[in-house]
């Protein structure tokens, strides 16, 4: 093997690794809410809501 190839595989190794590592943790995150994320979403649909009446009343 030459130099080069090993330089090309261990970046791949450490890419296939990180996938490997990240990919349970993402998973991980998509459990049910708790009730600090259900509020959260209540705040930003709430934002949205009244951005969007700000928006049409000033047409």
């Amino acid at each position: 093997m030459s130099i080069l190839s090993t330089e090309i595989s261990n970046p791949i190794r450490v890419a296939m690794l990180a996938a490997a590592l990240g990919v349970p943790m993402m998973l991980a995150g998509c459990e049910e809410q708790g009730p600090a994320e259900k509020a959260g979403e209540a705040v930003d649909e709430a934002v949205q809501d009244t951005k969007r009446a700000v928006e049409d009343a000033a047409d």
